[in-house]
């Protein structure tokens, strides 16, 4: 199955043939699968130049609290709407609800994109 790029189907129905294969550019990579853990970052080359920051593992996130932003220790992921196994498995992405010392915070941030965990409260503790 293809993710990206043109449609293997005409608006007729009928079929297109790939006229090339992907360039190495078009690759996707593995996905990183941000753990609740010490707090540990990698580095990783990107095109342009430039560089991404991918979390490991991390054990603090930045909670929205009352129009303030709080240092918050992760304690466990509560729930993962995009897989229920990363729940069990303390995975963190983006929309993920984790338990913090501050109460139940939905995560807005892409820790394997940023390197960082933004959230907002859902419950107060």
């Amino acid at each position: 199955m293809r993710d990206q790029g043109r449609s293997t189907r005409k608006r007729t129905g009928g079929r297109l043939r790939p006229n090339h294969k992907k360039k190495k550019h078009e690759l996707g990579g593995e996905p990183t699968e941000t753990r609740v853990g010490e707090h540990k970052l990698k580095r990783v080359d990107k095109r342009g130049n430039t560089e991404k920051v991918r979390a490991i593992e991390t054990d603090t996130a930045s909670v929205a609290v009352d129009g303030e932003v709080v240092a918050a220790d992760i304690e466990n992921v509560a729930e993962n709407g995009s897989n229920p196994n990363y729940a069990r498995r303390n995975i963190i992405t983006q929309g993920a609800v984790i338990e913090t010392s501050e109460g139940r915070a939905r995560v807005t941030s892409r820790p394997g994109q940023d390197g960082q965990i933004n959230a907002v409260l859902v419950d107060e503790a």
